[in-house]
């Protein structure tokens, strides 16, 4: 499966033309002097209509012929890169450009915030909405589409349905990404996992009637610096055994978040062309019920030499991400990143906006944090808290898939994964939720990319920007 681009016509264009109107763009406390620049027309309507000036507010004014002659729109340069979304998604369609001099001092932020808002997921509907379109400069354009490209498709396939976005559909979405950049890409499928040694993606997947599998896409020069990105893809979870209620289950087609966010970051580096030898590691898998379900108390032995109690089947993300990221060992990999909508309790400690970053690296994490924060990209780095190992002991096996008790979740599942991260590599971990429970300007309802731009960012100054960097 290869979804559509959502964005069926160009949010911009290179040239104006002679219906091409101004955006004037200013503050709450601008917007006085503002309108003593404005025709004469045009101040007086700004004036009579009780305008009031809020951060995302717009005016439509008028031209002298009564149609539509201008806009002023209200910005907040706090909020740099979302500060002309809600203004994308309400102005009429028909072409727009800033005004020289006005509020907008990052004009490449503000139009990848304009592009984002044009986003529909209607794969599945018939009515296009019309485009607003901005003029900007083409450097400006080949900056962000690339990384709107990468969004749009973390959005894409989080908002797919289950029945239409399975392991193998996953699967299929790598093998087009890696067609597009001639990379090599192999699977593990059913019973070939077992062969492998990935039994716990096997005994996660093996009750759902659609074949569980491991996708490995590799790309690049083998004598670089190895990076290797993960992916947790439960394409559907209902909880297994320990089956989730209706409300917990509703929006579990969004279980694949992590993957969607790995694929969309092995995109983005290898169209810059980053010097790296790149591994992606995907496993898909549907967490299922069936007579063949994996069981609170099975014992699996995994190709780590851990052996793992099932203590919780809903806790099945950190068994195929354990399996990855024994299998990313191999190619002694100095940094890798693995992304996965694991847990509740990050979500419970930091709300759905903010992603919860571990590493067994400071200097990684430090400067990941940056990054983020030069990319308005949020990032909250967690403990691994060591301690709290016990809390996954077990009588009968070597460690349990989930801690008894209900305290630290997001933790403990970080140092569950951290037994099996390769030795000696800077390993970094990202809780994602991978969704918006609600609309905001540039950012609808549904699946989201949350972290991506702040993680490529980092990897384009750790190894070099490339040669068609984003």
């Amino acid at each position: 499966m290869s979804p559509t681009s959502p964005i069926s016509a160009s949010p911009f264009i290179s040239a104006a033309t002679p219906t091409t109107l101004d955006i004037h763009t200013t503050t709450p406390a601008g917007l006085v002097a503002l309108q003593s620049q404005l025709p004469a027309v045009q101040a007086a309507w700004l004036s009579s209509s009780g305008f009031a000036a809020r951060p995302s507010g717009h005016m439509l004014l008028p031209a002298a012929d009564g149609g539509l002659g201008a806009v002023v729109a209200i910005v907040d340069p706090t909020d740099p890169v979302w500060t002309l979304a809600a203004l994308a998604e309400s102005l009429p369609a028909g072409q727009y450009r800033l005004v020289a001099g006005g509020e907008i001092a990052d004009v490449r932020s503000a139009a990848l915030g304009w592009a984002l808002a044009h986003y529909r997921f209607d794969r599945f509907k018939s009515a296009p909405r019309p485009t607003a379109q901005l003029l900007v400069d083409a450097d400006v354009q080949a900056g962000v589409e690339s990384l709107v490209a990468a969004i749009s498709q973390v959005r894409d396939l989080v908002n797919m349905p289950p029945n239409e976005m399975g392991p193998a559909e996953l699967a299929d979405a790598v093998r087009a990404l890696g067609s597009q950049h001639d990379a090599v890409v192999r699977e593990w499928v059913g019973e070939e996992l077992l062969a492998a040694g990935f039994n716990m993606i096997h005994t996660v997947g093996r009750a759902a009637s659609r074949a569980p599998r491991l996708i490995e896409l590799r790309w690049g020069d083998v004598n670089a610096p190895r990076l290797t990105l993960i992916g947790k893809g439960v394409c559907f979870d209902n909880g297994g055994v320990d089956i989730k209620g209706p409300e917990g289950m509703r929006w579990m087609k969004k279980d694949m978040g992590g993957a969607a966010h790995a694929l969309a970051l092995a995109r983005l580096v290898m169209q810059a062309k980053l010097p790296v030898r790149l591994c992606l590691l995907v496993p898909a898998v549907e967490n299922a019920i069936s007579g063949d379900a994996m069981r609170p108390g099975d014992i699996v032995r995994t190709s780590a030499g851990l052996s793992v109690e099932i203590h919780n089947t809903d806790a099945e993300g950190r068994l195929i991400l354990g399996d990855a990221l024994t299998h990313a060992a191999a190619d002694k990999p100095e940094l890798v990143i693995d992304m996965a909508t694991l847990t509740g309790a990050a979500r419970i400690a930091l709300g759905p906006e903010l992603p919860a970053l571990f590493s067994n690296d400071d200097a990684t994490a430090a400067g990941l944090l940056q990054h983020a924060d030069e990319t308005s990209d949020p990032l909250w780095r967690m403990p691994l808290w060591r301690p709290y190992r016990r809390m996954l002991d077990s009588s009968f096996a070597d460690m349990t898939n989930a801690a008894t008790g209900g305290h630290a979740g997001a933790i403990t599942a970080a140092l569950y994964l951290e037994r099996f991260a390769p030795a000696g590599a800077a390993w970094v971990h990202i809780d994602v939720f991978a969704w918006n429970d609600a609309a905001r300007p540039g950012r609808p309802r549904g699946g989201e990319a949350q972290g991506l731009r702040a993680l490529f960012s980092y990897l384009q100054a750790r190894y070099g920007m490339g040669t068609a960097g984003a």
